[in-house]
């Protein structure tokens, strides 16, 4: 039991300091350095909900577009910027992979760890601002709102992790995530409410796991003002075998990474 407490601390310690790595080389020690970390998707946030409401964008309910465009792009950039992290991810830290301590887990799980708290940041602290300037109500029910949150944060990390991985075997990964990405975008939940499709449409859009977290997020920040469609159930077990299938290549993987 001692050497597992051990060994889980030596590790943490890895992470650590990988995660320290990661913002220096990214965001630098200018300006605002390691801010840009929560200021960046923020201002991606901000940039969206200016634009819906300029635009006077529909998205099916009598929502304040500002609360509407919170609460669903806040959602899209914490799942969908973690496989852009994770793609490509090993090659810049193969010298690192001398030390015995770091794994490629460990890389993976610095940059995961990296996104989710920068789009986490983002969105409490514009939730608080919007809160504060009567923009939006505050949430109905705030352990649903983490509940979805948690979720999202995970499928985004089984998604990212396997989108690492894979991405050392077939370069061709990295070109086809990007469009999909983009494509995936309105159809995440981002900028509708399932409840406004048909009901044919309904059933279709709900096989995406991602839009299961986002209508839970909503349901727990707008409660008995929108009808929410979620089964955490599905996403759960789309995410856990998401999970095991990135685990199981990133074993694969493991065994032919040969450091520099």
């Amino acid at each position: 039991m001692r050497e597992d407490a051990v060994s889980l601390k030596i590790q943490g310690r890895v992470i650590y300091a990988l995660l320290m790595r990661e913002i220096l080389t990214r965001f630098g020690r200018h300006n605002i350095g390691f801010l840009w970390m929560f200021v960046e998707p923020m201002m991606f946030t901000l940039g969206v909900t200016a634009l819906w409401t300029a635009t006077g964008s529909l998205h099916g309910s009598n929502l304040p577009i500002a609360a509407f465009a919170l609460t669903g792009y806040s959602s899209v950039l914490l799942w969908r910027n973690m496989p852009s992290r994770c793609i490509g991810a090993i090659a810049p830290n193969l010298a690192l992979m001398y030390h015995r301590n770091v794994k490629i887990m460990d890389v993976f799980a610095a940059r995961l760890l990296l996104e989710a708290a920068g789009a986490t940041i983002s969105f409490v602290v514009l939730s608080s601002i919007f809160i504060l300037f009567g923009m939006i109500d505050p949430p109905e029910d705030l352990l649903k709102v983490m509940e979805g949150w948690v979720m999202l944060a995970w499928f985004g990390s089984a998604l990212g992790l396997l989108m690492g991985v894979l991405s050392e075997e077939y370069e061709l990964v990295d070109k086809l995530w990007h469009p999909a990405s983009y494509l995936l975008f309105p159809l995440s939940g981002a900028a509708f409410l399932v409840d406004a499709l048909p009901v044919r449409a309904q059933e279709i859009i709900l096989f995406l796991p991602m839009v299961h977290g986002v209508e839970l997020v909503r349901e727990g920040y707008f409660g008995s003002k929108v009808v929410a469609h979620y089964d955490i159930g599905y996403m759960a077990l789309f995410t856990s075998l998401l999970s095991l299938i990135a685990l199981a290549q990133m074993r694969k993987v493991g065994r032919t990474i040969t450091p520099e």
